[in-house]
């Protein structure tokens, strides 16, 4: 990827070769004495393409651990970042699919639990992956809104040590409800709430919503994922500058050539550029 590369190397970031999908799963104990989550069993199997990753791609599994001792052990001697934010610089690479996959593979660890939050209102998409489209009715939008509290929208998913706290109704005003104190004042909640938590926030698209450049600030530290033959070097590259190359713990490169289940994979973007450039008008 030639500078943008350079900066990576220089910020520690090694590069993840995805040739697969990305997988996802669930979280249940809660080793920490507070509160428990409400029980909610997924009432639906996975997503297709999820399934697929998560039980019959074993390339794509070990990708993700290594992204995870990536996160968990920087080379550098910097501390593991416990809020992490998954972006890439457009729509159709695969992000959400890398957090939910990345969040399972934390969770399948000895010792670590995952919540993943789902960021993008505009177009939310982890609920349905992990089964738990009908109960995931409410979510970060009715938090943002004063609505209702974090600890009656987090649900549990399918694999243990794995829980999800869904977008919500898409919002009139993501952009403000994503850009607000109430949303800085989350992240930090979940951050000192739940000390024996990674926490991963799927943000929209980098270059398509202005509030992700927002919560890269409150975060702790970022994953990027660059789509082979969609991201364009001048837009990551301006990603990487605006985010900060320190704050990079790792970059997934979304391989996968053009064949049926890549096709499934980005169906549900296909719409997803109009749908902002229509909102800019």
């Amino acid at each position: 990827m030639g500078n943008i590369a350079d900066a990576l190397e220089k910020a520690g970031v090694g590069l993840v070769d995805q040739k697969g999908d990305d997988s996802g799963g669930n979280g249940d104990g809660d080793s920490s004495g507070q509160e428990s989550y409400p029980r909610a069993a997924p009432s639906e199997p996975w997503e297709e393409r999820l399934n697929m990753i998560a039980n019959d791609s074993a390339q794509a599994a070990e990708s993700f651990r290594v992204l995870r001792s990536q996160i968990l052990f920087p080379e550098d001697g910097r501390p593991a970042p416990r809020t992490i934010m998954v972006t890439s610089s457009a729509s159709g690479e695969g992000k959400s699919m890398v957090s939910v996959n990345l969040a399972l593979a934390i969770a399948r660890g000895l010792d670590q639990y995952a919540l993943l939050v789902d960021c993008d209102l505009r177009r939310p998409s982890l609920a349905p992956l992990l089964g738990l489209g009908a109960v995931g009715k409410r979510g970060l939008a009715d938090y943002l809104r004063g609505e209702a509290e974090i600890r009656d929208l987090i649900l549990k998913c399918a694999v243990q040590k794995m829980s999800l706290l869904p977008s919500g109704p898409p919002p009139v005003n993501p952009a403000e409800l994503l850009s607000s104190g109430r949303m800085n004042h989350l992240v930090e909640e979940l951050y000192n709430r739940y000390a024996d938590r990674f926490v991963i926030f799927d943000s929209p698209p980098f270059q398509a919503a202005a509030e992700s450049s927002v919560l890269s600030k409150a975060v702790e530290g970022v994953v990027l994922v660059v789509g082979y033959g969609r991201s364009d070097r001048r837009k990551v590259k301006a990603m990487v500058d605006s985010i900060g190359a320190e704050k990079v713990y790792g970059v997934v490169f979304n391989a996968m050539k053009e064949n049926y289940l890549n096709n499934k994979l980005f169906e549900s973007y296909s719409q997803y550029d109009q749908y902002y450039t229509a909102g800019k008008k």
